[in-house]
């Protein structure tokens, strides 16, 4: 590994030590794995064309614009930014096998990876706040959940991930690394990243924690206390119609924050009692990045009756025009 221009002097006085480069360890000796990065290829464009569509719809179709669809917009614009963020360099890593990574774009791949990440959590809270106010307050919601209170809450979410992520990975830059540059993950995982340094690695390990908790714990809490409060509220209700398309409005939200949350946490827990094959975990792993971003535009237009319709109209449109 050749080290940038005086870095064997700065080793011995006690300062930073930062590689040129660090190599991605992922998907080691795999059998057939070429047919999962063509698999990938396809997550990518059904990805990309899912979730371009929807944004199309959202953008074009005037009965969306209101404060529930301006979060589903915001959901949608994560996940395409962020498997944008994922897929390519991971398929230009292994399927083209360059697997050296520059430093500093290393740095810039972890610090996109989480961020849209942390957004695609908060996003779903977001949605589980809209859902609390609807059923709950029903008559309140177009005073409380307006247009303005909706992205001033995105907008904040945008900025807390921002500062967040830029503080987690802006501490990586205080570590030096003397010793191998191997990253064993699929992309710069931020665990697997700051393990290799050789100094001390406390202050990245708590902000590791902080991090995990205000982008996976907090979120399922206040997910989970929203959907307490509306089944309290639905059980003070008497009609049992009024329950059924209650329940049914929370469906797809409910979805997306299963298909989000439970293979991150699941994956992350068998990891840790378990003593789990190096590349199963990164095949569960890499999956679990990439499954909501998919799934997640499929899943609410399948499930959502306005979206079904508003497609239907556009094609209508689309024929009567041809």
């Amino acid at each position: 590994m050749i080290y940038k221009e005086g870095q064997f002097n700065t080793m011995f006085n006690s300062t930073f030590v930062r590689p040129a480069k660090f190599y991605l360890g992922g998907f080691y000796n795999i059998p057939h794995v070429k047919y999962y990065y063509i698999f990938l290829c396809f997550v990518y464009i059904i990805t990309v064309l899912a979730n371009g569509l929807l944004l199309s719809l959202i953008y074009l179709e005037k009965t969306f614009h209101t404060p529930r669809y301006i979060i589903v917009f915001n959901l949608a614009l994560t996940d395409l930014c962020g498997s944008t963020a994922l897929i390519p360099k991971l398929l230009d890593t292994f399927l083209l096998n360059r697997r050296y990574i520059v430093y500093e774009a290393c740095l810039s791949y972890l610090f996109f990876v989480f961020f849209f990440g942390s957004m695609q959590s908060w996003t779903l809270v977001t949605m589980a706040y809209d859902r609390l106010i609807a059923i709950c307050l029903p008559l309140r919601y177009s005073v409380i959940v307006t247009r303005k209170s909706v992205v001033t809450i995105l907008l904040c979410s945008w900025t807390s991930a921002l500062i967040i992520i830029a503080i987690l990975v802006g501490l990586i830059n205080r570590l030096s690394f003397c010793g191998s540059l191997v990253i064993k993950s699929f992309f710069c995982d931020h665990g697997a990243t700051f393990r290799l340094a050789c100094n001390d690695t406390f202050l990245n390990f708590v902000m590791a924690n902080v991090t995990f908790a205000l982008v996976i714990c907090i979120p399922l809490v206040l997910i989970g206390a929203t959907y307490v409060c509306i089944s309290i509220a639905l059980s003070r209700t008497a009609s049992r119609e009024e329950r059924l398309k209650a329940i049914r409005t929370c469906t797809s939200h409910l979805s997306l924050v299963a298909l989000f949350f439970i293979p991150y946490v699941g994956t992350n827990i068998i990891t840790k009692i378990t003593d789990i094959n190096p590349n199963v975990r990164i095949l569960n792993s890499s999956f679990s990045h990439i499954a909501p971003s998919l799934l997640n535009p499929i899943i609410y237009a399948l499930k959502t009756e306005e979206v079904i319709n508003a497609v239907k109209k556009l094609c209508k449109r689309k024929i009567t025009k041809w």
